[in-house]
């Protein structure tokens, strides 16, 4: 008998005692849908070479028909310990919300609010009056307007300042985001036209003022928030912007992509100008996002001038753009913690992690393996080793936070499948591989990550085998 004959029939696997056990628990076709996507799964292994005698036993078998049960009827969107590194994960959801954020989300969601309710006067409401005035306090702006995410920003004040009008772009600003985000496809969907300026690599005050014409709508500057232009470069600066804008009568837009409430070149030495700045050369409108370098909930802030912004809470698609209660209540008690600069750096995961220093990354990497070394197998080991974390999320991109990595290795166990083991639990723990080693970078591991990581280390994956959680 061959290995592909020696699996088991179904009905036969439904009688095993792991599976019986938990018969009454699922719905007959989910269990059924399980035990058969496992078989199937294990037919490919055996006819690729990828598995042994051993692996068509129900010994075997029983766990990964648990695991696929829990997988079909568990949530979609789960918990994951990020040990890659990258703070502002864009796969991993970003930017980990604070604990007042978190607090303010239990108590909004599970209640009513005046979300769109005027307490004062006992009347309708709107739902932007709640952040426009922090926002206005922390960035020196006259108005302030929040939607779904940056792109959105960005498409509602083209559409509103510039549709059927030039806007002028340096061609070195021409940027793709990620995920479709490409400037000139959101112009050309926002019914702006396009009119590139000077060269990739160069673009001088002169080239603007040569192509501003009397269908000139708008001026717009593009932070490369995920690229870095080095050598023979040169570009307009915001305020050199502003003052052609001025000279123009032309209004000056700036896309600052992950934006930043903090001095971050004064706190951390990160060459990243706050919001204020833009604000401060006289600019008449900055978007930037809500999740990223700011550390709360996505979103897209708009702020600026009145003259501008005003219309845009009026234009069609601000209501389709628009955030919800929980959006709202998470970005709130984000920004409010920004009112006091020390406690936002130490409240604020994302700004935590940026500003700590590599001393403190190691006497946590140190004392985070002293922990797992106590419950990790005899044949399994963890060592400290340097390497750099980085900012993500599109943000800073040649920034390089040195940093403590975890290196775990297990005698029999690849790489790979030490990563497949470890991505595969009931809470996923990720990493990242280098150089033939399991690596975890302290930075971005949380304290409450902790008990995880724990029961993880604690079940690794024995020679040739990948346990589920």
């Amino acid at each position: 008998m061959t290995l592909l004959q020696s699996i088991p029939k179904v009905d036969k696997v439904l009688n095993w005692p792991e599976i019986e056990a938990v018969r009454s628990l699922y719905p007959r076709a989910v269990l059924l849908k399980a035990v058969r996507t496992v078989l199937d799964r294990l037919r490919d292994e055996l006819r690729r070479g990828n598995a042994g005698p051993w692996e068509v036993t129900a010994q075997c078998l029983a766990p990964r028909i648990l695991a696929e049960l829990a997988a079909a009827t568990g949530y979609g969107l789960r918990r994951v310990v990020n040990g890659t590194g990258i703070i502002i994960h864009t796969n991993l959801g970003r930017a980990p919300l604070p604990d007042a954020a978190r607090r303010r989300l239990n108590d909004i969601a599970g209640s009513y609010s005046n979300l769109e309710y005027d307490l004062e006067r006992g009347e309708r409401g709107g739902r932007g009056s709640h952040l426009e005035e922090i926002l206005c306090r922390l960035t020196g702006a006259e108005a302030a307007l929040v939607v779904n995410n940056n792109a959105a920003a960005v498409l509602l004040a083209l559409s509103s300042l510039a549709a059927g009008r030039e806007v002028l772009v340096s061609r070195g600003e021409l940027v793709e985001i990620g995920g479709s985000f490409r400037i000139p496809d959101v112009m050309r969907q926002s019914g702006a036209l396009l009119r590139e300026v000077g060269t990739t690599n160069r673009t001088h005050p002169h080239d603007y003022r040569t192509a501003v014409a009397q269908d000139t709508a708008l001026l717009l500057k593009v932070h490369a928030s995920n690229f870095g232009l080095v050598g023979f470069t040169a570009e307009v600066s915001v305020r050199e912007l502003v003052a052609i804008g001025r000279e123009y009568s032309v209004p000056v837009m700036a896309d600052a992509g992950s934006g930043t409430l903090l001095p971050l070149r004064e706190l951390a030495g990160i060459d990243e100008p706050a919001i204020r700045d833009y604000i401060g050369t006289g600019i008449d409108l900055v978007t930037f996002s809500g999740d990223k370098l700011l550390g709360g909930a996505q979103a897209g802030i708009l702020v600026g001038r009145k003259k501008y912004l005003e219309p845009m809470k009026r234009h069609p698609l601000a209501r389709a753009l628009r955030i919800d209660k929980l959006t709202l209540a998470a970005l709130e008690a984000t920004l409010r913690i920004y009112c006091d600069e020390r406690r936002a750096v130490a409240e604020i995961p994302v700004l935590r992690m940026l500003t700590e220093s590599a001393a403190a990354v190691a006497a946590r990497a140190r004392a985070l393996a002293k922990r797992l070394r106590r419950v990790i197998p005899a044949d399994a080991a963890i060592s400290l080793v340097k390497g750099f974390s980085q900012a993500g999320g599109g943000a800073c991109p040649l920034l390089e936070l040195p940093t403590t990595l975890l290196a775990v290795t297990k005698e029999g166990v690849s790489p790979v499948r030490l990563e497949e083991s470890l991505r595969n639990r009931d809470v996923p723990v990720i990493g990242r591989i280098s150089r033939e080693q399991f690596l975890l970078d302290a930075r971005t591991i949380q304290d409450d990550d902790l008990p995880h990581l724990v029961a993880a280390f604690g079940s690794l994956p024995s020679g040739g085998e990948v346990k589920k959680g």
